[in-house]
């Protein structure tokens, strides 16, 4: 176990972890499998910071590492997935925040469970977020924050949404450390985690209705 992807990224071995992605993409592995390895890597990280045994240094070399496997990941998650789209998540970090590690989690493990993911980046403002539902139609909307100053920014995004007509065509999520379910009511979301699996999940039993 000590030589796993995940306790490497744990323990910030960026070539190790690197190399053993490819490694085990070589001897055919299953892709998703890996990535979900990957993934628990980076919750006992998150686990450590919160905790405080690891600082923002650490929080943010295992980030780059994780999205580093994620881009070598990326061509074999395309061959598993389905033929017919899950359908198309728009993902962005809103204004006021720029912290984007747990949106990038969900963005790669929504990309390999077959959706189109749309993703603005960090400290993305209400109208943009707006703009970019009105030009692509996408069936969820996720919110990622770390710190309360974005809840006022979704909850004006949500607000717009709701005047443009666009909000019943589609479920809204937030997520992040600071969200609660007191958060999810405030916005006026549909659902909320802090477990990007748990988002992925509410994705495709929804889009399976």
């Amino acid at each position: 176990m000590d030589d796993s992807l995940s306790i490497q990224i744990v323990e910030l071995k960026r070539d190790a972890a690197l190399e053993g992605v490819r490694d085990r993409l070589e001897k055919k592995g299953d892709p998703i499998q890996i990535l979900d390895e990957c993934r628990q890597g980076m919750t006992i990280v998150g686990e450590r910071f919160q905790a405080g045994d690891y600082f923002l240094a650490e929080l943010m070399l295992s980030a780059e590492i994780f999205k580093s496997a994620a881009a070598i990941l990326d061509p074999y998650l395309a061959g598993t997935q389905a033929r017919e789209n899950s359908g198309k998540v728009l993902l962005a970090t809103p204004k006021g925040d720029i912290h984007d590690l747990g949106k990038n989690i969900v963005a790669t493990l929504l990309k390999a469970h077959g959706f189109d993911v749309y993703d603005l980046g960090v400290d993305v403002p209400p109208e943009i977020i707006v703009a970019k539902v009105r030009e692509t139609s996408p069936d969820f909307v996720g919110f990622s924050a770390l710190i309360t100053v974005a809840f006022d920014s979704m909850k004006q995004t949500v607000n717009l949404l709701e005047e443009a007509g666009l909000r019943n065509q589609l479920k809204i999520m937030v997520g992040g450390g600071v969200t609660t379910p007191e958060v999810r009511r405030y916005v006026g979301a549909d659902f909320q985690t802090v477990d990007a699996t748990e988002g992925v999940a509410y994705c495709t039993r929804t889009a399976g209705r």
